[in-house]
């Protein structure tokens, strides 16, 4: 059994690729082959050309973190920091995605599962999700940029208290704090995931493109910065012709 599925219906053109962690027995519970599988399952969503991503996850969660239960690595510090810097790339090639990558979360996001959602551009969570960074409590420390990315999300007292007690949050109050996009009834956040990632999809793919780059870009940059990425952006908006698409969105009244 492949520890992470990815499927993409390019019948009808590019569409939305489908990535389903896939370790159900261990609550999709992070190994090397796991986080191998989802950055291969990535870059195999540029490769395609897919327009948006939904990441999920097959049993009873979403990821459960790091597995616990597994034998630690026997590995030199180096090795250690190649692990671990492969788990970053997940952050890393999520933010690289010309389109949106929308999580589907349910049951535990926790540790590393619960990074890898926050690293996905628009987060769909079920009501009863649980969310939550264990690290501190086993005598870990947080990866995959959350240390930049919470914060922003939550605000910085509320990510302390986050990170430094490991409480668990359920969905509904995940959204209710902005740590996600919105909350939904239980097990039906992997079609609204779908759903709103085929909405996505549907926009003018160089506006939806830059769109998502000017926000995170804007993680990374002064305001003088952000200011001229958005003129940027504005110039090749002008000369792409996509200016053309429906404009009702705009009307008044």
């Amino acid at each position: 059994m492949q520890p992470v599925e990815y499927s993409h219906d390019r019948s009808a053109g590019p569409g939305v690729a489908l990535v389903h962690l896939n370790r159900p027995e261990r609550l999709n519970a992070v190994d090397e082959a796991l986080t191998r599988g989802l950055v291969a399952a990535l870059e195999r969503a540029v490769a395609e050309d897919a327009r948006a991503v939904v990441l999920a996850g097959r049993g009873r969660a979403f990821c459960a973190g790091h597995d616990l239960k597994a034998e630690p690595p026997v590995e030199t510090p180096l090795q250690t920091r190649e692990r671990l810097e492969e788990i970053q790339d997940v952050t890393r090639l999520v933010r690289r995605f010309p389109g949106p990558v929308v999580a589907a979360v349910h049951g535990y996001a926790l540790g590393a599962g619960c990074e890898f959602a926050l690293a996905c551009d628009v987060v769909v969570a079920a009501e009863d999700a649980a969310f939550g960074f264990p690290e501190v409590s086993v005598g870990l420390s947080v990866t995959g940029g959350v240390s930049r990315l919470l914060p922003v999300l939550v605000g910085w007292a509320r990510a302390k208290e986050l990170l430094l007690l490991g409480e668990r949050v359920s969905g509904s109050e995940a959204a209710a704090m902005g740590l996600v996009a919105r909350a939904v009834p239980s097990g039906t956040h992997e079609e609204v995931a779908v759903e709103l990632a085929t909405r996505m999809a549907r926009r003018p793919a160089l506006a939806l493109s830059l769109a998502k780059r000017v926000l995170d870009g804007g993680l990374d940059s002064t305001l003088e910065e952000a200011m001229g990425r958005e003129v940027e952006h504005a110039v090749l908006t002008s000369l792409s012709g996509e200016g053309e698409a429906p404009r009702e969105g705009f009307g008044r009244g």
